[in-house]
This record gives structure tokens, C-alpha cells and sequence, in this order.
């Protein structure tokens, strides 16, 4: 079996969050999806999400896309790539958070593949969010 994990803050679920999660599962037999923790995009972002981390963890598992959903480690954010021990690391083509050390921490056991953008001037979450 082959799995694949893809991180988020999925806060405003939209097409381009579902376009990501459907590419990345292509990658392989199981989808694992990592949902930010609040305290995390607050200290990336420098703002709240509009909903909290388990309304995002919920939305997410609605979705019936993911094999598993589950939250992001607070204290080491790379701990959850230790956990799920993946074979493919599916990034956003716009990702740049917490992916400096990615090579270091994975050390050539873990393939990292970076995703397409879908539509990214209609469905971003930093322009929807200012329409709210």
C-alpha cells in the first residue's frame, strides 16, 4: 500500500482544497490529510482560522476524499510525518511553511511531489476569506 500525506489549514473549504485532495490521492492507495492546529496557523498567519480546528478536521472528513483526517502535532510539526510514516509527501503549489527542513527530515525515504494549482485566482483562501 502506498500512502500519501497532504497538510492543510483547509479553513474555508473550497474547489481548489478538494482539487488538491483528489491529486494527491492519485499518488497512491491511501490519503492521509493533516489539518494545522489553531495555535499553528495563528503564529504562521498571524490571524485565527474563522473555524476552529476540529469544525476544519470535521469538514474535512465529510469530504469522503480522505482515508484518514487528523490534526497536526502542536510542539513538532514534523512528528506527524514520523506517525504516519508516508510514502509520498503531496505539497500545495503554493506551500512554503514548514517545507525548509522537509529534505532533512524525510532523508530520501519519502518521495515530495508538488501539486497543481486549480484555478488559484478564483479559489484561494487568502482572497476568499477578504469576501467574508
Amino acid at each position: 500500500m502506498k500512502k500519501v500525506i497532504v497538510f492543510g489549514t483547509f479553513d474555508i473549504l473550497h474547489p481548489g482544497h478538494i482539487n488538491m485532495l483528489n491529486q494527491a490521492k492519485q499518488y497512491g492507495d491511501y490519503l492521509v490529510v493533516v489539518i494545522a492546529r489553531d495555535e499553528t496557523v495563528y503564529n504562521v498567519k498571524g490571524e485565527k482560522p474563522l473555524n476552529d480546528e476540529n469544525a476544519r478536521l470535521a469538514n474535512i472528513q465529510k469530504l469522503n476524499i480522505a482515508d484518514k483526517a487528523r490534526l497536526g502535532c502542536i510542539d513538532n510539526k514534523y512528528k506527524v510525518i514520523e506517525e504516519e510514516d508516508p510514502d509520498i509527501i503531496a505539497l500545495g503549489y503554493d506551500q512554503k511553511v514548514f517545507i525548509d527542513m522537509l529534505e532533512d527530515v524525510v532523508k530520501d525515504k519519502v518521495e515530495i511531489v508538488r501539486l497543481a494549482p486549480f484555478k488559484p485566482e478564483i479559489y484561494k483562501s487568502s482572497l476568499l476569506r477578504k469576501n467574508i
